[in-house]
């Protein structure tokens, strides 16, 4: 059950812009929530919310429990080995820049390489240069073909004696190419290297198993997934996490603190520092059920079909160029009309209440790659249905009625 079956689950549809019903197909910046991730928070604020695992009363054992529960949930949905490989984040962007000032610090030096690709994130890129302006490695950067794809040889050819870490999109925000991760994690262990997999673009349209993928890391943000803002997961290999130190200091992650010494807690909890985000947690906890009430595969198959029917609309249009067609690709839809500036574009179909991104997308290496200063981004979720296409389309033909 998908499409405009579940648009009822989502009460911003409840409503119109410029007097049109909404057609939201900005999911890959945020998507949007479903009544149950709203409840579940209202609910955890208005009967069961207190500190967590400092209290020795019924309300704070109570929530903290809801908290770990968050954690199992997580566990599952990615197949992780151990409940404590999951260490929770505010998001994606904090789960990189604290593998970065941890590990990254701990057993990157002068001389070390690691490895990026062109079509990265800007959060899987300035960690990185921040810490190389500190310590000295090397950035090497595998380029993408002219159709957006990223080849595993060329991967494979980065690779060296030198090189300590592979970190790349498992699917890229702003083209929405499928990274060929499973021979880039195998290629890379064959040499000894661990990989980072940056699954913000992935955990919200395919299945994803760390177990199988054998990543030694991998991070998402739970508004991608349809949970709440300000919650991320950082999930790490237990025998990894367990040599890296602490990311930040406070309350909650030490086991004692004098001022002549401080002993730290184990993995996970080394890594989350204060006051967590308890009503996240259990956001995302809700959020997570949702999709595996409807199924991963039934969301896969529901945005494979919209990729195709929005891939051949799109290039039926004159004067529309698809940027990123890659054989491989997640719900991402990416294109320039020509003669107009993508802003125009997105302001155009904004007052036909069709909401997309415009701009470089946090992808700006992507888009010098390609000789572009920015596209126009459609990006799927399992709410959006082929007449949200049709109107998209339709919207494109007013651009071009507007700017002939």
């Amino acid at each position: 059950m998908v499409g405009l079956a579940v648009k009822k689950d989502f009460p911003v549809f409840n409503q119109t812009f410029h007097g049109h019903p909404l057609v939201y197909l900005d999911s890959g910046a945020s998507a949007q929530k479903p009544r149950c991730v709203i409840t579940s928070m209202t609910h955890l604020y208005e009967t069961d919310y207190a500190n967590i695992h400092r209290g020795v009363y019924e309300l704070s054992m109570r929530v903290s429990e809801l908290y770990e529960d968050g954690r199992r949930r997580v566990q599952k949905f990615l197949n992780a080995a151990h409940e404590d490989e999951i260490v929770f984040t505010s998001g994606a962007t904090e789960a990189i820049n604290l593998v970065a000032a941890s590990w990254g610090r701990t057993f990157l030096k002068a001389g070390d390489e690691i490895v990026l690709t062109q079509l990265e994130h800007h959060a899987n890129i300035v960690p990185w240069q921040l810490l190389r302006e500190q310590i000295g490695f090397t950035i090497r950067v595998v380029p993408i073909q002219p159709n957006g794809d990223v080849l595993l040889d060329d991967v494979v050819a980065a690779m060296n004696e030198k090189t300590k870490l592979v970190s790349v999109a498992h699917v890229s925000n702003a083209l929405g190419t499928i990274l060929p991760v499973e021979g880039i994690i195998a290629a890379a262990h064959v040499r000894g290297i661990p990989v980072l997999l940056d699954g913000s673009q992935a955990v919200s349209h395919r299945r994803v198993d760390v177990q199988k993928l054998d990543a030694d890391f991998y991070v998402f943000s739970g508004h991608k997934i349809y949970g709440p803002t300000g919650i991320g997961v950082l999930y790490g290999k237990r025998a990894i996490l367990k040599t890296m130190p602490p990311y930040q200091g406070g309350g909650d992650m030490i086991e004692s603190v004098t001022f002549e010494k401080t002993t730290y807690q184990e993995p996970p909890m080394r890594f989350e520092a204060g006051t967590p985000p308890i009503a996240e947690v259990v956001g995302l906890h809700a959020a997570l059920d949702y999709v595996d009430g409807i199924g991963m595969d039934a969301i896969a198959a529901h945005e494979a079909d919209l990729l195709a029917y929005g891939t051949e609309k799109l290039s039926a249009l004159e004067g529309v160029s698809l940027i990123g067609t890659a054989p491989h690709k997640a719900g991402i839809l990416s294109f320039v009309v020509k003669g107009v500036h993508p802003h125009d574009v997105g302001t155009v179909l904004d007052n036909q209440g069709i909401a997309i991104r415009a701009g470089h997308h946090c992808a700006q290496p992507a888009m010098d790659a390609l000789g572009l200063a920015a596209t126009v981004r459609a990006s799927l979720a399992l709410y959006n249905t082929r007449e949200d296409i049709d109107a998209l389309v339709a919207g494109i033909k007013k651009v071009q009625e507007l700017f002939k």
